[in-house]
């Protein structure tokens, strides 16, 4: 039997609309002709849900636990409700519906990583085995469905898996900035010292050249060591990117007045919208990768104080993202160094 390539079929409810919209999916592991059943031993989940819940949870792991395995037992589908936002997986590829074979270049036993969001992605967790607060990724025993129109790579063999899912979960970032940032910008990197931060920096540093300049924002003492210690930004300042006068009279002075051509917000929390628009000069590029942005606030924030700035949503995806940004931690040994201590444990 064959289902939509988008995934219709699997939606219960409400009906009409696509899976990452859905509230809840049909999660039951019976494969239709054209889809992608793959066992699954990792999760990545998104910053900002995985925040969230452990911030319900108030560090419990149990209580972490169960709050993921509610929201898939409930939805079909690792979609926080608080944050709207999922993650992705890696696992071995299990059987390739017949509609499939032949059409795409996969087969049973390959190892890959999935680059759409747990948002809307049929999943099934047998158990939890591990919580891994410090890189954001769960360890599970479980099963996932990969539509035709899914987007996935086969796991590179040059690095850790764990190294691979923490990379190509935020791919979408450091290719976006690659295509965003032009020889003699000035690039201001907020949530510079996160791993999608890192990423962006060293593309903003490749892209803007001699001539231009990156400056890196980041909070907690740890993330403006990462920082400082890659070497890629031209300055690196700490600030509370929630308190927008803050931001903009650092990045005034640091500019000499001028502010950033492009803004990139790589950061897991609410409230930065405003801080990244008033860093940035008029007519400039304002880039919100980070999945706790509210459009509503950062389109009524700019009207309020006359900002005429070009605001991009973040796309997780982009052509040739995975590749970008798999090339990029290659091209940086620095950054390499820190991503295998940080974000490949296990």
């Amino acid at each position: 039997m064959k289902g939509c390539k988008y995934g219709t079929h699997r939606v219960i409810e409400p009906k009409g609309v696509l899976p990452q919209a859905a509230w809840k999916i049909d999660n039951t592991m019976v494969l239709y002709d054209n889809e992608i059943l793959v066992d699954v031993d990792m999760l990545n989940i998104d910053a900002a849900s995985f925040t969230q819940i452990q911030q319900q949870a108030g560090g419990d792991e149990d209580e972490m636990k169960r709050i993921m395995l509610d929201i898939v037992r409930e939805r079909g589908k690792h979609h926080n409700p608080a944050t709207g936002s999922g993650g992705m997986f890696t696992g071995t590829v299990r059987e390739v519906g017949r509609e499939l074979v032949g059409r795409v270049d996969l087969k049973p036993g390959e190892r890959i990583a999935s680059l759409v969001s747990l948002s809307l992605t049929p999943l099934v967790i047998e158990e939890i085995l591990e919580i891994r607060k410090d890189t954001d990724q769960v360890r599970i025993r479980g099963q996932a469905i990969l539509f035709e129109s899914g987007v996935w790579t086969v796991l590179p063999s040059d690095m850790p898996p764990s190294l691979a899912l923490a990379v190509l979960d935020v791919a979408g970032a450091p290719a976006q900035t690659a295509k965003l940032v032009k020889p003699g910008d000035t690039v201001l990197v907020v949530g510079a010292g996160g791993k999608s931060g890192l990423l962006c920096l060293f593309e903003a540093r490749k892209r803007a050249g001699v001539t231009g300049r990156v400056l890196g924002l980041a909070h907690s003492q740890k993330s403006l060591d990462r920082v400082v210690e890659s070497g890629i930004a031209d300055h690196a300042f700490a600030a509370d990117a929630t308190r927008p006068l803050e931001v903009f009279e650092k990045v005034s002075e640091l500019t000499s007045g001028r502010l950033a051509d492009i803004t990139i917000n790589c950061v897991n929390i609410p409230g930065t919208e405003m801080a990244s628009i008033m860093a940035t000069r008029d007519k400039g590029i304002v880039y919100f990768f980070s999945m706790a942005t509210s459009f509503t606030a950062a389109a009524l924030g700019a009207e309020g104080i006359g900002k005429d700035v070009t605001m991009i949503i973040g796309n997780g995806y982009t052509e040739g993202h995975a590749e970008i940004a798999l090339a990029t931690l290659r091209e940086c040994p620095v950054l390499m160094e820190m991503f295998l201590k940080r974000w490949a444990a296990g």
